[in-house]
């Protein structure tokens, strides 16, 4: 698998490269507030809503100026908006983008059911909807864009199994918590299904015990770091190994362990590759984080909403040639699933390689020295 995975990523970085070049990390590049925005570019209107800020960089300092100019290349006039995790705004935005005639609307909500909703009341006025980087569960959206979630998970799971053995080699058991993400978002389940693939077997044969496992509504970094820090005291502040389902839950728990002296000594997950998680891995306080290039997911919902526009759904099935099921209402959701990329201190580079990120983002005082020695420039 990982051979496959490193094939499929030259091809995401790829695209990432030509679609970062104008830089990955600005917030610019979208559309104002008003939802009736026209550009003037006399393409098909497509509307974007994105869930939220709080706990991820990467839906204004990514996917907001991919899209945008993902979509204008395939000659689409945008209007993107942030719901700032707020279902309401997510459906005020929604009404406005359905009344303002939007041909195509590309959803990533902060829930299944204000997806559902949305996508059921678009659909109602002949508009094509595809569920962006989640899927909707018990939806009516006919496509989705993302990655192969479960793979992710594998990832995470593996990037453990790594980092337990150079870490803590021979203990027995190690003692492993895992701070997972969001109940109500089906790509967090997706990822502790992918872990669970890896770990269960450990845990079954005794090498690893599982203090405790609990997703963080909201994947509110501040609650996961509450949330560790009382299973970590409650274990008598013992823990050999952390799962954490992203780079912000990550950088929440290595706050908790540099409080009891434990970060560089305990291997932790991550995943999205920002900035901050990827300090922490060249630092040594997170062991590994997953790479997903996003400017792939972008161009590859573009191209799907191009085909949309011109309601050519034979063009749009040839592109979404991978099956997701729903499993709420036992559907098949015609999906493009993209593939991630495990990222350790030795490959941190591949990722500023991408141009997902720059040197200078990642290259500050404290991991100037390693991003020296791993030719980070």
């Amino acid at each position: 698998m990982r051979s496959r995975s490193l094939a499929l990523i030259a091809v995401g970085t790829g695209l990432a490269v030509a679609v970062t070049a104008c830089g990955a990390n600005t917030s610019g590049g979208g559309s104002t507030s008003d939802t009736n925005t026209n550009s003037g570019s006399g393409g098909a209107k497509v509307g974007v809503i994105l869930p939220e800020t709080a706990t991820s960089a990467r839906w204004e300092g990514f996917d907001k100026p991919l899209l945008e100019k993902a979509l204008r290349a395939e000659g689409l006039d945008p209007d993107i908006q942030n719901a700032q995790g707020d279902v309401q705004k997510f459906s005020t935005l929604a009404d406005g983008m359905i009344n303002a005639g939007v041909k195509v609307l590309i959803i990533a909500t902060p829930n299944s059911e204000v997806g559902v909703s949305v996508a059921r009341k678009a659909e109602g006025q002949g508009i094509h909807v595809i569920d962006y980087d989640r899927l909707n569960l018990g939806g009516s959206s006919k496509y989705y864009v993302s990655f192969d979630n479960v793979k992710v998970g594998e990832l995470q799971g593996q990037g453990l199994v790594e980092g337990l053995a150079n870490l803590a080699p021979g203990k027995k058991p190690a003692e492993v918590i895992e701070i997972e993400g969001a109940p109500t978002d089906n790509n967090a389940t997706l990822f502790t299904q992918g872990q669970k693939q890896v770990l269960q077997a450990k845990y079954d044969a005794g090498d690893y015990k599982l203090v405790q496992s609990q997703p963080i509504e909201g994947w509110d970094n501040q609650k996961g770091g509450t949330t560790f820090e009382q299973i970590l005291t409650g274990n008598g502040q013992k823990v050999d190994g952390v799962v954490a389902a992203n780079d912000g839950l990550a950088g929440a728990v290595i706050t908790v362990l540099k409080k009891f002296g434990l970060n560089g000594k305990v291997p932790v997950t991550g995943q999205d590759a920002t900035p901050e998680g990827l300090q922490a891995v060249l630092r040594g306080d997170q062991y590994m984080t997953v790479f997903k290039p996003i400017a792939a997911e972008a161009e590859a919902a573009a191209k799907l909403a191009g085909a949309l526009a011109k309601n050519d759904t034979a063009a749009a099935d040839a592109r979404a040639t991978g099956v997701t099921k729903d499993p709420k209402n036992d559907r098949d959701v015609k999906s493009v699933l993209l593939t991630a990329q495990m990222i350790t201190k030795n490959n941190v580079k591949t990722v500023v390689d991408a141009g997902f990120v720059k040197a200078s983002e990642i290259c500050v005082t404290d991991t100037q020295a390693a991003c020296t020695e791993l030719g980070i420039k």
